[in-house]
């Protein structure tokens, strides 16, 4: 059974990092265009917030910008898309998105990462990240997986989390059990203030917890994280053995 379409209507794309992990793949393509089970990340990641009825999907350009240019000019909607260019800076992703943020308007929005990539459950992840978020007393809800199935993770962790689902992050020295999986719902309230040029968004994150407004939800199915050439593979078996 699938889900209805969420809500929102407008997305973020997060693709202007440089990928140096992801060397000597990123040596001659941006790192959203390398390939996991034959199609780019991006591609994952944009057909992902079609299912969710996404209408529209900001994206930002920086790294290699021409060639992810020619390659997004080649898809067709859903969603409609318009690219950010950073060409000039890379702004990283609170800047990125504070520059992008008069395409929003005052309504809420995805923000998802160019190359996170996961395996779905039974629900579309999406669509219950957006149906649970409350903008009188949430500005941010994450989309986190578990820290200790993910694959291609082996990490701490990023987050712990509450029975209202409100976060708080990881201290030093500990092990967490949710990690970020790179998809969130931000209201713009979230970008009150927020400082000019470069900054991450982590930065704002912190400020929501201090505030009691950073919340978030456990995803159904697998969050792959596909960080280095050596995690493709692994992430491909996850997919052959999701549809086996």
């Amino acid at each position: 059974m699938t889900s209805p379409a969420s809500p929102i209507r407008r997305a973020m794309v997060l693709a202007a990092g440089l990928g140096t992990r992801m060397r000597p793949l990123t040596d001659r393509i941006p790192k959203p265009l390398v390939e996991v089970d034959g199609k780019p990340l991006i591609d994952h990641v944009l057909d992902r917030l079609a299912d969710a009825g996404v209408e529209t999907a900001v994206v930002n350009l920086h790294y290699k910008a021409d060639i992810l240019e020619a390659h997004l000019a080649g898809r067709s909607g859903p969603p409609a898309l318009i690219l950010s260019d950073e060409r000039d800076a890379l702004l990283d992703t609170g800047g990125g998105i504070v520059r992008a943020l008069p395409l929003f308007g005052a309504e809420p929005f995805y923000s998802i990462n160019s190359d996170t990539i996961w395996i779905e459950g039974i629900r579309t992840n999406l669509v219950q990240l957006a149906a649970g978020f409350d903008p009188a007393t949430m500005d941010a809800r994450l989309l986190l997986a578990a820290t200790a199935t993910s694959i291609g993770y082996d990490g701490a962790g990023d987050f712990t989390m509450d029975r209202e689902g409100r976060l708080e992050p990881r201290h030093e020295r500990l092990v967490t059990p949710f990690v970020y999986a790179g998809a969130a719902v931000l209201s713009p309230r979230l970008f009150e203030g927020a400082p000019a040029g470069a900054f991450s968004l982590a930065r704002l994150f912190r400020s929501a917890v201090q505030e009691g407004r950073l919340f978030g939800m456990r995803m159904e199915g697998t969050w792959m994280h596909v960080g280095t050439p050596e995690a493709i593979a692994e992430a491909e078996e996850a997919i052959r053995r999701s549809t086996a």
